[in-house]
């Protein structure tokens, strides 16, 4: 009896594991094509283009304009997210954070 609740127990929480992985390459994707299209979008401007800046609590942001967010609405629970965005120099940034995804069961998303 107890080999068979070992058994269930490893089963149940390895397909959690599982769905895990699965949004992280969802994930993986999404910032990817991000910072791919702002790279090409700095290029054809004639700018530098941008690195992604790992948000850490406290610091100090320097944004003129917002021009993108990624979207939240891929999954739920915590996901990172990014920010692109010019600061007071015209210069081109990605800030990437973490965030709560609305893609939630019974969020109507």
């Amino acid at each position: 009896m107890i080999n068979k609740i070992a058994a269930f127990s490893i089963m149940f929480f390895s397909s959690f594991a599982l769905a895990e992985g699965s949004t992280d390459t969802v994930y993986g994707e999404m910032i990817k094509k991000n910072e791919k299209k702002w790279r090409e979008y700095a290029l054809s401007m004639g700018k530098n283009p941008p690195e992604t800046e790992h948000y850490r609590y406290g610091m100090k942001l320097d944004v003129e304009k917002v021009l993108h967010l990624t979207s939240r609405n891929i999954g739920c629970g915590v996901m990172p997210a990014q920010m692109a965005y010019k600061d007071s120099n015209d210069e081109l940034r990605i800030l990437e954070y973490r965030t709560s995804g609305t893609k939630c069961p019974g969020d109507g998303g």
